[in-house]
């Protein structure tokens, strides 16, 4: 006979009620608060600020002096003398270079001999068509022979004038391209003078999508790698409506506001221009960290509620230096979170800390411990 064994029947009956109380009293000793809170994620925060409703337009470009000059012989020669260096400062009217002027001399005087016997004879002529010795057509050519002789003696003298190059404004001597004793034919660049008067520009060239968005008189920031962390003014100050035939870009100029650098030729910049018809509307701007999960023009941020972070979507209008800009989901004045977005949840308890190390996923800084 097989015998079973079980619980009394009473026994049975007690315990779907013994469970009940096991199960309670588990569940009491879980309910402890100090033991379910989640620990609060160390983040860093940031304010969303407005800006304006067009991306600037960056480009790079050249520092120069506005009055730039290259200066060169009227007429070829055997260099004498050029007594200034590279980085003189010269006064206007000061000799800069000249050539040898036996030559030019000698022309001078060969046109002038040539225009007094082309007088001569003419004074002849006119006596002798006063005695009706010579016709009138012979008289009108010694007439034009005189004036020709003439025009050739002024040309030789203008020539001469220009043997000589004279500073033609208060400015520095920028580049030395000839030495004395060299050759050089008429027209050669010998020296380049940059004036002080007008200041500095940059010389930059922008894109036909960029050039349309450009108006004389736009506002510009430009930074320079030889100082670093300043910030420049500056204004558009000549567009051209002509591409270059070699880059197809478009030449611009941007006149620097007052300012007490040192500045040179030569000098790289960087622009950065705002145009003006963004000037009128605003979007809101949030920093590039601040987004997490975007797909084109739409993304998503944690905004700063009662100690939690609340997840938004918004609307990406473009990416620019300032930060993102958005058309939608957040105001200007809205706390976000930046350094450690990418590690919540939507109603995460979150702690907001100063530095990018003490946030979760930061970079431990060097000789800290976390």
């Amino acid at each position: 006979m097989t015998r079973r064994y079980g619980l009394p029947p009473v026994a049975r009956a007690l315990l779907p009620g013994v469970a009940v109380s096991l199960v309670c009293v588990f569940a009491a000793c879980s309910s402890d608060p100090h033991s379910a809170a989640a620990p609060a994620t160390p983040v860093r925060v940031a304010q969303a600020t407005v800006g304006p409703a067009t991306p600037a337009v960056a480009t790079n470009g050249i520092v120069a002096a506005k009055d730039e000059m290259r200066l060169s012989f009227k007429v070829g020669g055997i260099v004498r003398r050029i007594p200034v260096q590279e980085g003189q400062r010269v006064r206007r009217g000061e000799r800069l270079a000249e050539i040898e002027l036996t030559e030019v001399n000698a022309q001078l005087e060969q046109a002038a001999q040539l225009a007094d016997k082309a007088q001569r004879d003419l004074e002849r002529g006119e006596r002798l068509y006063a005695d009706q010795v010579v016709s009138l057509e012979q008289l009108q050519d010694l007439r034009t022979q005189a004036s020709v002789a003439q025009a050739q003696a002024r040309s030789a003298q203008f020539n001469r004038s220009y043997a000589v190059i004279v500073a033609p404004l208060d400015g520095v001597v920028l580049r030395k391209l000839v030495e004395e004793r060299e050759l050089v034919p008429a027209g050669q660049t010998v020296l380049i003078v940059s004036g002080a008067d007008r200041g500095f520009v940059v010389r930059a060239a922008l894109a036909d999508r960029e050039i349309v968005q450009v108006h004389l008189g736009d506002a510009a920031e430009i930074r320079m790698d030889a100082f670093p962390g300043r910030v420049l003014g500056g204004k558009v100050a000549e567009i051209s409506r002509a591409a270059d035939s070699a880059t197809g870009l478009f030449p611009i100029e941007v006149r620097f506001a007052a300012t007490d650098l040192p500045l040179a030729s030569g000098l790289v910049a960087k622009l950065s221009i705002l145009p003006g018809a963004a000037a009128g509307t605003t979007l809101t701007y949030v920093p590039v960290a601040a987004i997490v999960e975007g797909d084109g023009e739409r993304a998503s941020v944690y905004i700063v509620q009662d100690g939690r972070a609340a997840r938004r979507a918004v609307q990406v209008a473009f990416i620019a230096a300032e930060g993102v800009a958005l058309t939608s989901g957040v105001s200007p004045g809205e706390t976000v979170v930046t350094d450690g977005a990418l590690y919540l949840a939507d109603g995460d308890t979150i702690t907001i800390v100063k530095e990018a190390a003490q946030a979760i996923g930061g970079t431990p800084l060097p000789g800290r411990r976390g």
